[in-house]
């Protein structure tokens, strides 16, 4: 059961911080910029977490499994956000589990059920629905869904890392070795160090994000991919919601944005359920 809140918190947090980075880059904030200074406050959430056990002998593992996410995947979690908007940016993420539970099942021995089949199924059917919307806005491209969708690769496949390395180290250290991996990467593509003003609009994003991060990898050390990975993806609920209240008419949310969202929430729960019983 607590692996399962921890999971449940970091989807809540992680649907918020999606909304966060979308409020940070209306005004034409540089993107890569923007990921510098999210994953510096989330870095300073997760070192601030780690210093209870302060055990990073093991770190180094996780630093790169962090160099791929949250490092490459934040780059492209950041550009979707900015070229196809928060709600769609989370419904996309939302497929992770298709990914996670696929590596879980060939690498990790974790058993294959007939109804996690069926919820990967919804899960895609939910994102066959986002790709064939009709009426998107002119201002929603399509190649942010792609960049959404490799991002979820590379989260769940840094997902099945962790869990098969979580008896290396401790959550909190795993999360700040794999934020400074990340800021690493976020070096690479960065023209410019942010400025205060950007520290300051994606502080919120940041925070957010450094919990979400530690909530993660808390219920990874205590669960199976299989049931951690699905109720992750809750996020995309959260995402929609969020920014549907926040955004109003320029996410312009419509039905198969909601309809994508709860197919992949729903196979996303099915497959919780069927991996936990």
């Amino acid at each position: 059961m607590t692996a399962v809140l921890l999971a449940l918190g970091s989807a809540a947090a992680f649907g918020a911080m999606t909304v966060g980075v979308r409020a940070g880059l209306r005004d034409g904030t540089d993107a890569m910029a923007a990921v510098l200074a999210t994953l510096s406050v989330s870095w300073c959430v997760a070192a601030s977490a780690s210093l209870v056990r302060h055990d990073y002998g093991g770190a180094w593992k996780f630093f790169l499994a962090g160099l791929l996410a949250p490092g490459l995947s934040q780059v492209l979690f950041t550009l979707a956000v900015r070229e196809a908007g928060a709600s769609r940016t989370s419904v996309t993420v939302g497929s992770a589990p298709l990914f996670a539970l696929t590596i879980a099942f060939l690498f990790l021995g974790e058993p294959v059920r007939v109804l996690l089949v069926v919820g990967a199924l919804a899960i895609v059917g939910g994102g066959a629905l986002l790709a064939s919307e009709r009426d998107r806005p002119d201002h929603i491209r399509v190649r942010g869904l792609v960049f959404a969708l490799a991002a979820s690769v590379m989260f769940a496949t840094r997902d099945n890392i962790v869990r098969a390395l979580h008896a290396q180290g401790s959550p909190e250290t795993v999360a700040a070795a794999t934020m400074l991996a990340g800021i690493l990467v976020a070096c690479i593509f960065t023209r410019r160090p942010p400025s205060r003003l950007d520290l300051r609009r994606f502080a919120p994003a940041g925070l957010l994000f450094g919990v979400s991060y530690v909530c993660l990898f808390e219920a990874y050390f205590r669960g199976r991919v299989s049931v951690v990975s699905p109720l992750v993806a809750t996020e995309s609920l959260w995402g929609v919601g969020l920014a549907a209240l926040y955004f109003r008419g320029s996410e312009q949310v419509g039905r198969r944005v909601v309809l994508g969202a709860l197919a992949i929430v729903a196979g996303g729960a099915l497959i919780g359920v069927t991996a936990g019983a």
